[in-house]
């Protein structure tokens, strides 16, 4: 009966094994088959932040060429606009040198009267033509306040009247605005 004991109990654990063993393969297998998804998962991300990659260098290369135009494009804007930026007052001011130039012609007649007239209205022509592009001259009168904001002391001299001591005495140049901005100052003598 021992025998039959140790025989059942050797079947027993023979059993188990086999159990063990099909229970292992089976883990082993279903193991593997989640590795292999596992993998597979992995492959798919990888391959997916790889194309990720590829759209966002794509993106990138797009835009800076896009940049690299549009600054090539606003310097060569620029450079035409800066170039061609005085062409209005230019284009105006032809017509006076037209003039001077029928002046010049006319004073060789040596009638003193008729070049005086001409060159009078060159001369308002020419003062009309930039006081239309904004430029503004400024009132310097005897006796206005020194301002050095706006004028230019070239020299002081002594003065009789007390009340122009320290005030313009004379305009020498007469100075401009254009627009707001002082764009030459007016050059004056100052009583001392």
């Amino acid at each position: 009966m021992t025998k039959k004991i140790k025989e059942d109990k050797s079947t027993i654990a023979d059993k188990k094994s086999a159990k063990q063993a099909a229970e292992q393969e089976e883990v082993k297998i279903a193991t593997e088959g989640a590795e292999d998804e596992n993998e597979e998962v992995e492959l798919d991300e990888v391959e997916k932040l790889t194309t990720e990659l590829a759209e966002a260098k794509d993106k990138y290369l797009r835009l800076y060429s896009e940049f690299d135009n549009y600054r090539r494009r606003t310097a060569k804007e620029r450079l035409e606009l800066m170039q061609t930026a005085g062409e209005g007052i230019i284009s105006e001011l032809i017509p006076v040198l037209d003039d001077f130039e029928r002046a010049v012609k006319s004073a060789d007649a040596k009638d003193e009267k008729s070049v005086l007239e001409g060159l009078t209205l060159i001369s308002q022509k020419f003062e009309k033509t930039l006081m239309s592009q904004g430029l503004k001259a400024m009132e310097t009168p005897e006796g206005t306040e020194f301002d050095p904001d706006i004028h230019e002391a070239i020299t002081q001299i002594p003065v009789q009247k007390k009340k122009l001591k320290g005030k313009i005495v004379d305009t020498i140049e007469k100075g401009y605005y254009l627009g707001e901005k002082v764009i030459r100052f007016a050059k004056v003598v100052t009583g001392s």
